[in-house]
């Protein structure tokens, strides 16, 4: 057994071991060994994962941010709170911070929704639901029909006009539970929340009640996008809980006619300006060579955005903070961006793209946090057989520390406009078990997101940008 002075001598070592290092750039290692630089990333990588659990500011800035500004609908006062706080975040870093504006949609919930269906008895029985994003308001009595139940298209075109004239569709399919990766259940299902309006309004539905996309049994409606196609009558269109959602159909299946009563009090307002919040470390070597880390301000109105997406921008901030403590001065300048709108309408992603389109840099990488502050698992990537063989070259230091996916998928939704025939378009992926608990819904608050999980997640996107700098791609 050894002594505590052992431990005591074996520690300072590596510590002043790692010290020599982190004073080095990456320009003086020409002449050390391959082995040797392969201890060196892992030293490194070991570090940024020290710091990220015992200074890391990523989890603090999510809390007071959810906490004394909360949601962050794109046009709305805590939205602009939000930019105003981001600013001020990376400006105390040093990150010379700027706003790049654009205009975004302004929709507003109003007044809470109302819904219920009435027991044979006449009992009024409450409905869990919330407008989904972007639906047109009830009349101020509400409307009330039957409701008709419908799991695909095809069951729309098989019941027709007849079958669906005057009366509220309701989309129930569930999540498929079998997928080990939550969100391939989500992309299936999605379809239903954004184009369901459209659809069922062809055959003369008066409204829409969608399953929310959960895979558990609860209370908790979820809200989320959806539109509406010209030419084809605009009808209300929101979410209902899962629990709400097995009690209808139960009802519907036992035979009994079961008629809803739905309120919603929701308007769309005319554009506004906001902002998209950008900082960096500019490279030593190539700054014009750009590998931006980002996620977006912007979270639907109910509970905190604290997972969708105030976990992401802030790890992608702490990356930059964790460069910083390491002394790791990049040859490649390491942006920070905090995308406007992606809830709503990709409007923050669009006016980046415009700039990266005109702009004489080159974005080498692409990361995109955007699926909450849960364990890491690993990254989807975009990108050619070469870029993806180096990644792939990576798993082995990343390993240990639980980052083992390193596929091709899926990157994000504000990356994937960035994507050239020569870069490369990252995903983190963390465990995506829970995560659909809290997405768009009043459950996606501050207190579910685990203080160890978001700093392990922000340790390992810090990671591969290192990597991705030192070695490029």
């Amino acid at each position: 057994m050894k002594s505590i002075a052992s431990y005591s001598f074996l520690i300072l070592g590596m510590s002043l071991f790692t010290l020599f290092l982190s004073a080095q750039s990456s320009s003086d290692l020409s002449d050390v060994p391959v082995s040797q630089q392969f201890d060196e990333d892992s030293l490194q990588i070991a570090e940024l994962f020290r710091l990220s659990l015992t200074e890391g500011s990523s989890y603090d800035w999510l809390g007071k941010m959810c906490k004394t500004i909360g949601p962050r609908l794109s046009g709305s006062t805590q939205a602009e709170q939000a930019v105003n706080y981001s600013f001020d975040l990376m400006d105390s870093l040093g990150l010379n911070p700027k706003k790049q504006p654009l205009m975004v949609p302004v929709w507003k919930r109003g007044e809470k929704e109302l819904a219920f269906y009435k027991s044979a008895n006449g009992e009024k029985n409450v409905l869990n639901i919330l407008a989904l994003g972007g639906s047109i308001a009830t009349v101020d009595e509400g409307i009330y029909a039957p409701i008709v139940e419908v799991e695909t298209w095809d069951d729309l075109k098989t019941l027709g006009e007849e079958g669906v004239r005057g009366k509220i569709v309701f989309f129930n399919e569930e999540m498929n539970k079998e997928n080990l990766y939550t969100f391939h259940s989500y992309g299936h299902c999605v379809m239903h929340r954004w184009g369901g309006a459209v659809e069922a309004a062809k055959y003369g539905a008066i409204g829409v009640l969608v399953r929310s996309l959960n895979l558990r049994i609860d209370d908790f409606p979820h809200t989320g996008s959806m539109k509406y196609d010209d030419g084809i009558t605009k009808i209300p269109a929101a979410a209902i809980s899962t629990r709400d959602a097995e009690k209808l159909s139960k009802l519907l299946e036992e035979g009994d006619e079961v008629n809803v009563m739905m309120r919603l009090m929701c308007e769309t307002l005319e554009d506004k300006e906001s902002f998209n919040v950008i900082g960096e470390i500019q490279g030593s070597e190539n700054p014009e060579r750009v590998i931006l880390v980002g996620g977006h301000l912007d979270s639907w109105d109910v509970g905190d955005g604290a997972h969708d997406d105030g976990a992401g921008v802030m790890q992608s901030l702490g990356v930059l903070e964790l460069l910083q403590k390491l002394n790791y001065k990049p040859k490649n300048t390491v942006r920070v961006v905090f995308f406007m709108n992606e809830e709503n309408g990709l409007r923050g992603a669009k006016a980046y793209k415009d700039y990266a389109e005109t702009s004489t840099e080159e974005h080498i990488a692409a990361i995109e946090s955007d699926r909450g502050g849960f364990t890491p698992r690993g990254f989807h990537v975009d990108g050619n057989t070469s870029q993806l063989e180096k990644m792939m070259s990576w798993e082995s230091i990343l390993d240990k520390y639980g980052i083992h996916q390193i596929e091709e998928g899926g990157t994000g939704a504000d990356i994937g406009l960035l994507k050239t025939e020569n870069n490369l378009l990252i995903g983190f992926v963390p465990d995506s078990q829970r995560y659909f608990d809290h997405h768009h819904s009043a459950n996606d608050t501050f207190d579910t997101v685990n203080k160890r999980e978001l700093e392990l997640g922000t340790a390992s996107i810090a990671a591969l940008v290192y990597l991705i700098d030192k070695y490029g791609l």
